[in-house]
């Protein structure tokens, strides 16, 4: 994979305004306080899925404006980043709630089912100002992870008790802000939730996830879409929470809304065999069945877990183009299953990557679990290339997430990036032309060295920039949950 550079005659690519799409120039939106022009100098960098070696990153404006191959002696002016250089993780599928569960919920057996009571208990503790605190710890402990970009299904609209708080969008200003402090940019997929299950009432812990009807859910998130139209660092989509918590009246207004405002549309879909039951029952379709049917697949659609799928699935997730998100850590927490995550790639589905209920947060962890569960699964080795989980990783989860200027490294890419460290214990002895293979399957989040968001530094040297003593602020905020 790693070709040679003569260091002698260095590869450019240098600005120009053509590298930028119209998409990518709206995506720049700089703030008044972006950083003076910036150079890094990458020991490793992966570039177009190969290891390329001593490269030169310029940086302007928040975006990439040079990358050079080869050069050496480092510039005395350029940041080090000592290690292997990739694009910023993007963490497509989040509840940050769920991160106060982590540990808790392993001292019983159950199944999904169970386990989502002792969600609802934590969920039932929020406001605006815990959940801001919350959100900005598990923010920043996936900003160390790795992640400058993050998708949160956001679902926790209203009071607990259902009432609406004096701003309604409250608890999503509450993420965003979180987000902003941790240093990464995040999609806030504002999501529809309208029925407890087909044909059943919302629960009392139900009741603050619902706007009523499809109708006020799109305006509260038309206030929130308008309100952050300017932002670098936020963008707002949208959701439908699964087939079974929106009515089949209410899903083609959530669809034609997203698609009227070019906005990515999100779903859980056939995480558990009893949603895929009830949904043949009720409808004699399958959920994704149901979903096509009100025209809610295609490009700017994710599908997140797909776990249980039939063959019909998987080819109309692939022919229309839907993305899938596999959140492999989650799903075997919970006894989901194994998704086909191979066979929806093969299929044309882009597949990318989530941490959902946080039970760890590790996007490499994720990224090798699709290829040893698929190895579990057939008992044959080598389904995916290293080159193609990290871009799983890294652009198609940006694309997911609305932000297609984000995930490479090249001239006119947002400047985000990750360097994990290459002299750890685990990554000890790594060869240059095996890096992409050993980060893959044997890094941890423990390896990331520096995270470089829009230019900035949001980790640098393992230490987050912005937030002091992360599992500190963890401790607190969790504890103030459960108290």
């Amino acid at each position: 994979m790693t070709s040679p550079e003569n260091p002698q005659a260095p590869q450019t690519a240098q600005t120009t305004q053509s590298a930028q799409s119209t998409q990518d120039t709206q995506d720049t939106q700089a703030a008044p306080s972006a950083p003076a022009p910036k150079r890094f100098w990458c020991q490793l960098a992966w570039i177009g899925g190969e290891i390329k070696s001593k490269v030169l990153i310029e940086v302007a404006q928040g975006r990439i404006t040079a990358v050079t191959c080869g050069v050496k002696p480092r510039p005395d002016d350029a940041e080090r980043l000592a290690g292997l250089t990739i694009p910023g993780l993007a963490n497509v599928h989040s509840h940050a709630f769920h991160r106060a569960l982590r540990g808790r919920t392993q001292v019983e057996s159950g199944t999904f089912w169970t386990w989502r009571e002792r969600m609802y208990e934590a969920a039932a503790h929020l406001d605006p100002d815990s959940y801001r605190e919350l959100a900005t710890a598990v923010f920043a402990e996936m900003a160390l992870a790795g992640v400058t970009a993050v998708g949160e299904f956001h679902y926790l609209h209203h009071s607990p008790k259902g009432g609406l708080y004096q701003d309604p969008n409250a608890m999503g200003h509450a993420l965003a802000e979180a987000a902003q402090a941790a240093g990464i940019r995040i999609t806030l997929l504002d999501t529809c939730y309208l029925s407890g299950g087909f044909d059943t009432e919302l629960n009392d812990v139900q009741r603050r996830f619902s706007d009523g009807d499809a109708g006020r859910w799109a305006d509260r998130v038309d206030a929130l879409r308008k309100a952050y139209a300017g932002s670098d660092s936020v963008r707002i989509g949208t959701a439908v929470h699964s087939v079974r918590a929106v009515p089949v009246d209410q899903l083609s207004p959530v669809v034609a809304f997203a698609a009227e405002n070019e906005m990515p549309l999100h779903v859980h879909l056939s995480e558990q065999r009893a949603e895929n039951d009830a949904c043949l029952a009720r409808h004699h379709k399958t959920p994704t069945e149901l979903l096509h049917a009100h025209g809610a697949l295609g490009p700017r659609t994710t599908a997140v877990h797909a776990t249980h799928l039939s063959q019909m699935d998987i080819d109309l997730l692939g022919t229309s183009g839907t993305a899938v998100c596999m959140c492999p850590t989650t799903e075997r927490d919970l006894a989901d299953g194994i998704g086909p995550a191979h066979a929806v790639h093969l299929a044309g589905a882009p597949v990318n990557l989530g941490s959902d209920s946080h039970a760890v947060i590790d996007l490499f962890e994720e990224a090798r679990a699709v290829e040893l569960d698929e190895r579990l699964r057939t008992e044959r080795r080598g389904h995916w290339p290293a080159s193609e989980l990290l871009q799983a990783a890294t652009e198609a989860g940006h694309a997911s997430l609305g932000w297609p200027g984000a995930g490479r490294l090249e001239v006119g890419a947002l400047a985000d990036f990750t360097t994990i460290a290459l002299d750890t214990v685990r990554l000890a002895g790594v060869q240059p032309a095996h890096a992409a293979e050993s980060v893959v399957f044997a890094a941890t989040a423990a390896d990331v060295r520096h995270v470089v968001v829009a230019g900035r530094f949001t980790v640098r040297d393992h230490r987050h920039a912005l937030v002091e003593d992360v599992p500190g602020r963890l401790a607190a905020t969790i504890g103030a949950i459960f108290k």
